[in-house]
C-alpha cells in the first residue's frame, strides 16, 4: 500500500538572533535540519550547538529538503537568496514548501510567491513577532500569507516555535499583518516613554507608578516587559532601532500604496532617527525614552 512521504527535512537559511534558535527548535523536535548562513562560521557554530548539518552553499542546503525556511535582513537579502543561479528557486525540489520569516515588503512576498508557483513550489510569507526572547523560548507569533494547502503543510513545522500562528490571507497578507503589528508597537512605546518621562519629571516614584497603572487600562506588554529597563536606562533587551526603522519604512511605503494615513507612525519613525543620531542604532526600541531625557537635558542646559 502506498504511503505518503513524511515531510521531515528542513533547511534554515539565515542564522541571526532569530533564525539561530528557530532552526534549533526544529532540530530538537526531531526534524532533519540543514543550515546555511552568509557567515560560514555561524553555520558551523550552530551545528556544534544543535543536531544538524552546516552546508557550504544554498544548493547543498536545499536539495531534497521538504521545507526551506528563511530569516534574513530585508527585501534585497531575500532576492539574493531566492533568485539567481545560486538561489533557492534554482535548486529546491518541486513540491517543497518555502517559508519566509523575514520582515519585508508585501510586494517582494507576492513576487516570490509567484516565482515559487512557477517553479512548482509552495510559498508562505510568515513574519514573526516576539523578538529574540520569543525565538529562544519558542513563543513567537507568526502571521502567514499564502494558500490554504501550503499553510496546512507548513503549520506543523512552524508550531515548533510558535505561540500563535494564523493564515491571514493570500501571499503578502502575512507581511501586511506584521506592518499592523509594528504600527501598533511604535505608538505604544512612544506613549510609554512619555508617561515614564513625565513621572520622572514630576518627581514621582516611577516604579510605584507603574505598579499601580499596570493594573488598569494602561497595561500593555511593553509596560510589563520593558518599563523596568527603560527606567534603568538599559536598552539591550530586544529588537534594534535600526531594524525598527527599516520596518517602519516598509509600513509608510505600503500606507502610501493603500491610501492609509499614519501620522503618529511617521512621527515616531523620525524620533527613532533621532535615537540613531544619538548613537542608539543597536539599542532596543524602548530607547525612545532616551530621546526625551536628552531633549530635557539639552533644553535646560545652562547657556
Amino acid at each position: 500500500m502506498f504511503k505518503e512521504k513524511l515531510m521531515t527535512t528542513a533547511t534554515f537559511i539565515g542564522l541571526g538572533v532569530m533564525g539561530y534558535p528557530m532552526a534549533g527548535h526544529l532540530a530538537r523536535a526531531g526534524l532533519t535540519v540543514r543550515v546555511w548562513n552568509r557567515s560560514a562560521e555561524k553555520s558551523r557554530q550552530w551545528a556544534r550547538d544543535y543536531p544538524g548539518t552546516a552546508c557550504q552553499s544554498i544548493e547543498d542546503a536545499v536539495k531534497g529538503a521538504d521545507f526551506v525556511l528563511t530569516c534574513v535582513g530585508a527585501d534585497r537579502d531575500l532576492i539574493a537568496v531566492y533568485e539567481g543561479s545560486e538561489g533557492i528557486l534554482a535548486h529546491a525540489e518541486p513540491g517543497a514548501i518555502l517559508v519566509d520569516h523575514t520582515t519585508a515588503s508585501a510586494g517582494v512576498a507576492e513576487r516570490l510567491a509567484e516565482a515559487s508557483r512557477k517553479a512548482g513550489m509552495g510559498f508562505i510569507d510568515a513574519p514573526v513577532s516576539g523578538g529574540q526572547q520569543g525565538a529562544e523560548n519558542g513563543q513567537l507569533t507568526i502571521m502567514c500569507g499564502g494558500t490554504e494547502p501550503d499553510y496546512a503543510k507548513a503549520e506543523p513545522v512552524l508550531q515548533h516555535y510558535a505561540r500563535a500562528l494564523n493564515l491571514m490571507g493570500p501571499a503578502g497578507s502575512g507581511q501586511k499583518t506584521k506592518m499592523v503589528n509594528q504600527i501598533a508597537i511604535a505608538g505604544l512605546v512612544q506613549g510609554l516613554s512619555e508617561a515614564l518621562h513625565f513621572a520622572e519629571q514630576a518627581n514621582l516614584d516611577v516604579r510605584k507608578v507603574v505598579d499601580v497603572i499596570s493594573k488598569g487600562a494602561a497595561q500593555s506588554w511593553q509596560m510589563e516587559n520593558r518599563s523596568g529597563t527603560m527606567i534603568d536606562g538599559e536598552f539591550d533587551h530586544g529588537f534594534a532601532v535600526d531594524w525598527m526603522r527599516k520596518d517602519l519604512g516598509i509600513c509608510l511605503e505600503e500606507a502610501r500604496k493603500v491610501n492609509a494615513s499614519l501620522p503618529v507612525t511617521a512621527l515616531v519613525d523620525q524620533f527613532y532617527g533621532d535615537v540613531q543620531e544619538m548613537g542608539g542604532r543597536r539599542w532596543d526600541t524602548s530607547s525612545l525614552i532616551q530621546r526625551l531625557r536628552r531633549f530635557r537635558s539639552t533644553k535646560h542646559k545652562p547657556a
